[in-house]
């Protein structure tokens, strides 16, 4: 008999703190045989008896390990940090698998906390990733945007948004915020020229504002 492929579920779970998870995110979980873990929510749910496979950085390999798993019948859900629609191991299991077969649960990303915290909306944002390598943006590219918002995590990037914020042209405000909704959380103004020898957390953003949207 043919066994029944369950829909993989993709859970956002929010960008730290357990209070910003989602009750939709901890019912998804509760369903999970199998559970695709990062290192940064490997202790998530820990009352959850699922197998736990780490996600790590082969994404071909954790595919065919949704696969192999879903192929048995058993539930697999995917945990992503913040929302799944923000540079997760979402795309690429949607692609492998389809849109039909996966079903998004959105959690609450730090990007939305950061531009909360300093009272701005950011619809108009521009949101880059330098977590895992220098992005391949250019500073004309960016420059009409009034809202910047650089996932960081990696002590290069640090320097790389440190030496795209004067290609920006003159006007614009820095602001660095670390291991938001956590206990450590930190949100302050730097100064550019500083940002690259700063000790900053692997948990941080970088906001690049146009200073008249501040005042």
């Amino acid at each position: 008999m043919a066994v029944e492929k369950k829909k993989i579920i993709i859970v956002g779970c929010g960008p730290g703190a357990a209070s910003y998870i989602t009750p939709a995110a901890e019912a998804a979980a509760e369903k999970a045989d199998v559970l695709i873990v990062s290192r940064r929510l490997k202790d998530l749910f820990p009352e959850c008896p699922a197998e736990r496979i780490d996600s790590g950085t082969d994404v071909a390999g954790v595919l065919d390990v949704i696969a192999s798993r879903r192929d048995d019948g058993r539930q697999v859900v995917v945990l992503a940090t913040g929302d799944p629609g923000i540079f997760s191991l979402a795309k690429p299991v949607i692609r492998r698998f389809g849109r039909e077969n996966c079903e998004v649960i959105p959690g609450i990303s730090s990007i939305q906390v950061a531009f909360a915290r300093l009272g701005l909306d950011w619809q108009d944002a521009r949101i880059i990733s330098a977590h895992s390598s220098d992005p391949e943006v250019s500073a004309a590219d960016l420059r009409p945007a009034g809202k910047i918002a650089v996932l960081g995590g990696r002590e290069a990037a640090w320097a790389w948004i440190a030496g795209l914020i004067p290609e920006l042209g003159e006007g614009r405000r820095v602001f660095l915020c670390e291991d938001l909704t956590l206990p450590g959380e930190k949100v302050r103004e730097v100064a550019s020229d500083g940002l690259a020898d700063l000790p900053v957390s692997s948990r941080a953003i970088v906001l690049i504002i146009k200073g008249e949207l501040l005042s």
